[in-house]
């Protein structure tokens, strides 16, 4: 009997494994950080630069108080006087980060390199809200406790998992990756027949 069972259990998840393949879990991993992280990444971005098409190209004082607060400190709260190496250098790749890797891995175009990027993100964010914002330890949490919901070591542990799948397996076949990669196959063969020809 058990035996009747597993092999039932192995044909009928050996089919859905087979059919799903290659496309299903880079597509929904996308998915489910388009929907639960990459407006909310953006949001973010967004409070850092200044208003309108044009503002989108300078860097507002809010950004360096989200990023650098104890350096801003420093300065007497006057992100002007901020020096430009490292602070400026810093602040100015972590507000284009912000809205540059969400979009990259939701349209699945270098989603490997997207989301280690985004795993760095979250590790310096969780890092300054912690060391920086005083984050209490309720919000904090721990591992391994009977409470699922503390924003950084939990939910943060969740979306670290999400891109690290997409880091490993990449964005799969429903992606611009794949279509740029499929692209790219197709004029190998070609560009290789006509130095042969030549």
């Amino acid at each position: 009997m058990m035996t009747r069972l597993t092999a039932v259990h192995g044909r009928i998840f050996g089919a859905v494994e087979a059919k799903l393949d290659g496309w299903f879990l880079g597509l929904s991993a996308r998915l489910v950080f388009a929907a639960v992280l990459a407006v909310y990444y953006l949001h973010s971005a967004a409070t850092k630069v200044g208003e309108g098409v044009l503002g989108f190209f300078s860097i507002g004082d809010n950004a360096y108080f989200q990023i650098l607060p104890s350096v801003v400190e420093a300065y007497g709260y006057d992100a002007s006087q901020v020096p430009f190496f490292p602070y400026d250098l810093i602040v100015f790749a972590g507000t284009y980060a912000e809205f540059v890797l969400p979009i990259l891995i939701v349209l699945g175009l270098f989603t490997r390199l997207a989301a280690l990027g985004m795993i760095g993100f979250i590790v310096v964010q969780s890092y300054v809200d912690i060391a920086f914002h005083g984050v209490d330890a309720a919000t904090i949490g721990s591992w391994f406790d009977r409470l699922p919901s503390a924003a950084i070591l939990d939910q943060r542990a969740l979306w670290v998992f999400l891109l690290v799948y997409l880091v490993v397996r990449g964005a799969g076949a429903l992606s611009l990756d794949a279509v740029f990669g499929r692209v790219l196959a197709g004029r190998g063969p070609a560009a290789a027949g006509q130095m042969h020809l030549q």
